[in-house]
């Protein structure tokens, strides 16, 4: 369903039926890794202006890969990793994905 360089890779889907008989399908929850269970294959100091997402084109060849700096500095509000500069981020590559992909149903309660 998603690409291997998405963060949603390997995550399953559910699938729920709404009262009126609609099936809306969407990607079970995303648990953040622990840093420290990530690969680290270097750190970039952060300079003034610097952003995720040109951090992760210098790093990784890709700046939709800002998801990978965040979850190797354990952030949830991505962009507090750039708001100081001198900041040293970890940079990692990402753990493999949680379980085998799968579905689930979910019913929706009357």
């Amino acid at each position: 369903m998603f690409d291997a360089t998405s963060r949603y890779h390997g995550i399953a889907t559910a699938t729920l039926t709404t009262p009126d008989g609609r099936t809306v399908t969407y990607v079970r929850r995303r648990f953040l890794p622990q840093p420290g269970d990530l690969l680290p294959v270097g750190v970039q100091v952060v300079t003034p202006g610097d952003r995720l997402d040109r951090i992760a084109a210098r790093q990784y060849g890709d700046p939709e890969q800002a998801w990978r700096i965040a979850d190797a500095n354990g952030a949830m509000r991505p962009d507090d990793l750039t708001a100081v500069p001198g900041r040293r981020l970890r940079i990692a590559l990402p753990a493999g994905p949680p379980g085998s992909p799968g579905t689930a149903t979910i019913q929706a309660p009357s």
